[in-house]
């Protein structure tokens, strides 16, 4: 039976024979405005809770929950330039 090490080594003779591919290059776009902004004027408007937030082209959909007076609360989704 072959040793653990010579395994290893034989892997290494082996790989260090193949070609592999270059890694894909990975482009990471900044971007000067967020969402924040626009879920924090929302939540301010309306009194809601936050539920969630998503860019979309050039503004942001931002949806809220809204509590009701004895009610259940409603669900209120806005869009909202960035």
């Amino acid at each position: 039976m072959a040793s653990l090490s010579s395994i290893a080594a034989a892997a290494l003779v082996v790989a260090g024979s193949t070609v592999l591919p270059a890694p894909p290059t990975t482009l990471v776009a900044r971007v000067s405005n967020d969402c924040s902004e626009a879920a924090d004027q929302v939540v301010e408007k309306t009194g809601g809770q936050l539920l969630s937030v998503q860019p979309s082209g050039d503004s942001c959909i931002v949806t809220v929950l809204i509590q009701g007076n004895g009610q259940r609360p409603r669900k209120v989704t806005m869009k909202v330039p960035m």
